[in-house]
């Protein structure tokens, strides 16, 4: 028997720019929808014309090549003809594809949000999906708040959903709004609905994140019948944000009790670019991507133990559910004082350090790391300054410049205007090929000020450096007491989308914090050389 037919829903532009501290702009909006449409996802939802600028502007135009392009919006007002409803008319005059209608399902919702009776409700239902496929528009319903109201009034949740079928919907979403549901509920009342009449085949799922199991309530309901899935982006979205595609993609695709199955329009190419694009959209949002995102995070085939390791270098199927290059992710062994010589050959073979087990210089790298790490130091975080020092104790590294001096002043007073301000400025004396230079810069804090200063004048390494950029800095104090001692871990990345961790420690969180400069500078002239190997993120 032939394998049947999910599709998938993004509502990264519309529900998900409901996260707190999102607000696209529509030249976002406009290069994630072509990061989805390229990626294959059937529909994507753009947002609601006619509520803000934004939104209207964008579809002003049709968006996508290949997916539908979906509009978002009320179900008409009660008391007003379908005719003479502004919101309606917005949806149908946009140049979507199709209208999602979101729809109240709970009568108690539709008694207290929209004070008016449940038949007028159904009527509004129906008199939108029919006017959808009048202008010639795929009709979608999302069934707000449907299991809660199903638990409370089934045989009104049901009314709902059965008048958006029979006036023509192509999908009826069952939408767990306040994301409560657990995925044992989820399955019984999808079967209850197929048995009511609406085929599976016109059903869909939308799930909130609340407890944690967004992506588990959709499966379950995949599991149970439905053939739609709707979700965003690494999950973004309300509160606890949307049911992740970026973990159920691949678990689809991937997992036999998905894949033997069912079928997506995601090809096995577009699968292993998803670590891509799910980095893609972080650097998007300007934010660190998430280290530990199932199938695409950088720690998502990370292994520290040492046994780990040991087994991995045999069989990777040890300890690895999924082949990582199958979602364009990689196998990460981590060097750490919890790891044995498994682990440092590993992660020296990968950045094409070959190295004999028996080697005497492998016993003082490792005796070293671990040294270090008892200080404070945490290499499985920062591989660029593991790599470093691999290289330095092992073959040596090229000294592109040294740093002779450096100071760092912060002072507070009060400017021209009477408004008390804090100043830094950074004084940085680099030695290149013979010749010191000085560099001054003001920053906002010592550390940035440093960081400006030591850039500013690299002599015939200036320019290499151009694209360098700081993406993240975290500080850990690893003690108490103001004289504690300092961890600063440093994120950079450069034009070709590569990212590498740099640490440094020390009593003083400036001299620390140079540290993991310095290494991100070497580090990144050593990339431009070829002579470094394969970073974090890359």
């Amino acid at each position: 028997m032939g394998r049947e037919r999910l599709y998938l829903f993004d509502t990264t532009l519309r529900d998900g720019q409901q996260t707190p501290g999102i607000d696209f702009s529509i030249e976002d909006k406009i290069a994630i929808a072509g990061l989805l449409d390229e990626f294959g996802v059937d529909y994507i939802e753009g947002g609601y014309p006619g509520a803000n600028p934004t939104d209207t502007a964008f579809f002003a135009k049709h968006r996508t090549a290949t997916a539908k392009f979906v509009a978002f919006g009320m179900t008409k007002r009660a008391g007003a003809s379908a005719s003479n409803d502004p919101g309606l008319a917005a949806l149908v005059q946009s140049k979507s594809d199709a209208i999602c209608f979101v729809a109240k399902s709970w009568d108690y919702h539709v008694r207290v949000a929209l004070g008016c009776t449940n038949e007028e409700n159904l009527e509004a239902i129906k008199a939108s999906v029919e006017a959808a496929v009048a202008a010639g528009k795929e009709a979608l319903v999302d069934c707000e708040h449907f299991f809660d109201g199903f638990k409370a009034n089934p045989d009104y949740a049901l009314a709902c959903a059965r008048t958006a079928y029979d006036a023509g919907a192509r999908w009826v979403v069952l939408c767990d709004t306040n994301g409560g549901t657990q995925p044992s509920e989820v399955r019984a009342i999808v079967e209850k609905v197929i048995a009511s009449g609406i085929p599976g085949d016109h059903l869909g799922i939308h799930a909130h994140d609340d407890t944690g199991q967004a992506v588990a309530n959709s499966l379950a309901a995949v599991e149970a019948g439905v053939r739609q899935i709707q979700g965003t982006l690494n999950g973004i979205g309300e509160r606890c944000g949307n049911a992740n595609l970026i973990s159920i993609v691949p678990t689809l695709a991937l997992k036999p009790a998905f894949s033997n199955r069912f079928m997506t329009g995601i090809s096995a190419e577009a699968l292993a670019g998803i670590s891509r694009l799910s980095r893609a959209f972080d650097e998007l949002l300007n934010r660190a991507p998430e280290a530990q995102a199932p199938y695409v995070g950088a720690s998502a085939f990370a292994t520290k133990a040492g046994i780990h390791a040991s087994a991995l270098a045999k069989e990777p199927a040890t300890y690895e559910h999924v082949p990582p290059e199958a979602v364009g992710n990689r196998r990460r062994v981590m060097v750490s004082d919890q790891g044995g010589k498994a682990n440092f050959l590993a992660e020296l073979k990968r950045r094409g350090i070959e190295m004999p087990k028996d080697d005497h210089r492998l016993d003082a790298l490792i005796s070293v790391v671990k040294e270090r790490e008892a200080e404070g130091y945490a290499y499985e975080g920062a591989d660029a300054s593991f790599e470093l020092l691999a290289r330095k104790m092992l073959h040596g590294l090229p000294e592109f410049f040294s740093v002779t001096s450096f100071r760092c002043m912060v002072e507070r007073r009060f400017d021209a205007n009477g408004q008390l301000k804090t100043v830094s400025e950074a004084i940085v004396k680099v030695l290149v090929d013979g010749e010191e230079k000085m560099s001054v810069a003001e920053g906002h804090g010592p550390v940035n000020a440093l960081d400006i200063a030591l850039r500013k004048d690299l002599g015939k390494f200036q320019n290499e450096i151009a694209d360098l950029e700081l993406a993240d800095f975290k500080v850990r104090i690893l003690n108490g007491g103001t004289e504690a001692i300092t961890r600063v871990l440093i994120e950079s990345h450069d034009s070709t989308g590569a990212r590498w961790w740099t640490v440094g420690v020390s009593e003083n969180i400036i001299d620390a914090s140079f540290q993991a400069l310095m290494d991100s500078i070497v580090y990144k002239l050593m990339k431009n050389r070829e002579m470094a190997g394969l970073v974090a993120a890359e």
